[in-house]
């Protein structure tokens, strides 16, 4: 718990692999994907991460919006990314750190995308991907809330010039929930949810990088 608390934005977890990362190159865009569990499970625990990009994977497992706004510099500013793919909130929603309501998760999305303007990266934001419960989180309902989120999200986008991400529509059921099939435990995608996530963040970056 003490170098948990001593750490509590994580921001060890990639400063090496931060280090050794080469120069951008000219011609080949880097884009960062930035998140929680979701992202940070993308390649490394199931489905496949973009070969032959230049992508870099910078999820924490477990992050919520305030974790992710204190090490945006380290993790996406200082790497150079031409665009920075940001999906989260789902564990700001299941109060991971505490109680976080609509506002807040909005307020720390509107300030990484006040310091991706500031140093000249496009910013996807991408919506919380759907869930009818947290299995870490017992009796927490979220699907209304993060329908509520997403909404707020997307009218941000249309606020700040912003390219929105709707995995939601693609991998959610009637009820809110995720489709069967595509999340092994209701939260987390399956290799076939992420191969439904990928066109679309690929189709994302791309109108990005023409914005």
């Amino acid at each position: 718990m003490r170098a948990k608390l001593d750490d509590w934005a994580g921001l060890a977890r990639y400063r090496e692999e931060n280090a050794a990362l080469p120069a951008v190159s000219a011609g080949a865009p880097r884009v960062v994907f930035y998140g929680d569990s979701i992202t940070d499970a993308w390649g490394r625990l199931t489905g496949v991460f973009f070969p032959d990009k230049h992508y870099v994977n910078r999820g924490i497992s477990g992050q919520t919006t305030p974790q992710m706004l204190v090490r945006f510099q380290q993790d996406v500013v200082h790497l150079h990314p031409a665009v920075v793919v940001v999906l989260a909130g789902t564990n700001d929603i299941a109060g991971n750190t505490g109680p976080s309501s609509p506002q807040m998760i909005l307020d720390n999305f509107a300030s990484m995308s006040a310091i991706a303007r500031a140093n000249g990266i496009r910013m996807v934001i991408a919506s919380i991907l759907p869930a009818a419960a947290y299995p870490w989180r017992p009796g927490i309902q979220p699907a209304e809330e993060i329908r509520q989120v997403n909404q707020m999200l997307k009218d941000l986008c249309d606020r700040e010039g912003l390219v929105y991400l709707d995995y939601y529509s693609a991998m959610a059921d009637a009820s809110g929930g995720m489709r069967p099939g595509l999340s092994s435990d209701g939260v987390h995608p399956t290799a076939r949810g992420y191969e439904i996530m990928a066109p679309l963040a690929e189709a994302a970056i791309r109108q990005a990088l023409q914005k």
